[in-house]
C-alpha cells in the first residue's frame, strides 16, 4: 500500500506539471497583445487607427484565423513570438474501448496496454519571416506534440504508450478571395515531417507536402488540408500503406458561439475496394479566459502514428487553452 501511494503521488505530480505548463502557454503564448494600444499609437492615419482600438477593446470582431495567422496588416502583430498553432489540451479521461495491443506487445510481452489513459497535445508556432518581399506572405515554423500517456498502468510504471513529433514549415499566403458561399482568407504550402521517435518495431514515420486553404463566413471557421507523401526506399520505409489509411487529407470545422466551440474533422482514403476514414468531434466550453472543459471523440484510423492502421474509438475528456475569443 505504501508504494502504491508513492506512486499515485508520482503520477500525480507529473500531471499537474503538464496542466502547469499549458497554464503558463495560456497566460504568455500571446504577450505581444500587451503592447497593442502603443503599436496603433504609432498608425498616422486617423481611421485606422480608430479601427485598431475599436479591435483592441472588442476582440469579438477579429475573426478566428486572422487571431492565429496574423492576417490583419493593420492589426499588432508579434513577430518571433510564439502562438497557437493547433489546439493545445490535455485529457485525463481518454478510454478507447479497442486498444492497439499488438505493436506494444511485440516489442514488450509483459506489458499491458489500459483501455483509459492520458492524452494531451502541445502545438505552438512561430513567424519567421513576415511581409516576404513585402508581399501578403509570412513564412513560419510550427511544431506539434501529441502524447498517449498510460498515467494509469501502475504495474507497468505508467509509460507513455505513443508521442508523435510534427514539425512543419508553411508559407503563408494572405487572401480575400470572396466567394458567394464564403472567404478564402489564407492559403499555405509547405513541408511536414512526423514521426514518433521509436526504434524497430515501433517505429513510424513520414515526410510530406502539404497544402491548407482557410475559409470564412461569419462565426464558421473551415479548414481543407491536403498533403503529398514523399516518397521512401523499402528498406528505410516503417508504415508503406499509411497512406491507404490516412489518405489524402482531411477536412476541419469550427463553429463559435459565445466562447464556445464546436469542431468536426472529416477524413477518408477515397478508395471503394477498402475504404478507410475517421471522424473526430469536439466541444468545448469556458472555465475562465484562457481555459475551457473540452470533450473529444475519435472514431477511424490514424489518431496516432502507431494506431495508423488501427480502428480506434475514444472519447475523451479535459481542458484546453482557448485560442478563439
Amino acid at each position: 500500500m505504501k508504494i502504491y501511494r508513492v506512486d499515485l503521488l508520482k503520477y500525480s505530480i507529473n500531471f499537474i506539471f503538464i496542466f502547469l505548463v499549458l497554464v503558463i502557454l495560456a497566460t504568455n503564448i500571446r504577450a505581444d497583445d500587451q503592447h497593442g494600444l502603443a503599436d496603433c499609437l504609432k498608425i498616422e492615419n486617423d481611421e485606422k487607427r480608430l479601427k485598431c482600438y475599436d479591435k483592441i477593446a472588442d476582440p469579438k470582431k477579429v475573426s478566428y484565423l486572422t487571431k492565429l495567422w496574423e492576417l490583419d496588416k493593420k492589426m499588432p502583430r508579434g513577430k518571433y513570438s510564439f502562438m497557437p498553432h493547433r489546439s493545445n489540451y490535455i485529457l485525463p479521461f481518454a478510454h478507447n474501448n479497442s486498444p492497439n495491443k499488438e505493436p506494444i506487445q511485440e516489442a514488450s510481452p509483459d506489458m499491458d496496454v489500459e483501455e483509459t489513459e492520458v492524452k494531451f497535445q502541445i502545438s505552438l508556432k512561430i513567424n519567421l519571416w513576415q511581409d516576404i518581399f513585402d508581399k501578403d506572405m509570412d513564412l513560419w515554423f510550427g511544431y506539434t506534440q501529441k502524447s498517449f500517456w498510460q498515467l494509469y498502468n501502475f504495474d507497468d510504471s505508467a509509460p507513455f504508450r505513443e508521442t508523435n513529433y510534427e514539425p512543419e514549415f508553411l508559407l503563408n499566403f494572405r487572401t480575400n478571395y470572396d466567394f458567394r458561399w464564403m472567404e478564402c482568407r489564407l492559403i499555405n504550402v509547405g513541408f511536414n515531417h512526423q514521426s514518433n521517435g521509436r526504434s524497430e518495431p515501433l517505429s513510424r514515420s513520414w515526410n510530406r507536402i502539404v497544402g491548407n486553404m482557410g475559409f470564412e463566413r461569419g462565426d464558421f471557421t473551415l479548414l481543407l488540408k491536403a498533403w503529398y507523401r514523399i516518397p521512401e526506399s523499402s528498406e528505410d520505409d516503417d508504415n508503406p500503406d499509411i497512406s491507404d489509411y490516412m489518405g489524402p487529407g482531411e477536412i476541419w470545422g469550427y463553429y463559435l458561439w459565445k466562447n464556445t466551440r464546436f469542431g468536426v474533422m472529416l477524413r477518408n482514403n477515397f478508395q471503394t475496394d477498402k475504404n478507410r476514414g475517421a471522424l473526430q468531434l469536439e466541444w468545448s466550453f469556458p472555465l475562465s479566459k484562457k481555459i475551457g472543459v473540452y470533450i473529444q471523440y475519435f472514431k477511424g484510423y490514424g489518431e496516432s502514428l502507431l494506431d495508423y492502421d488501427h480502428d480506434v474509438n475514444r472519447i475523451s475528456i479535459g481542458l484546453i487553452l482557448i485560442d478563439w475569443n
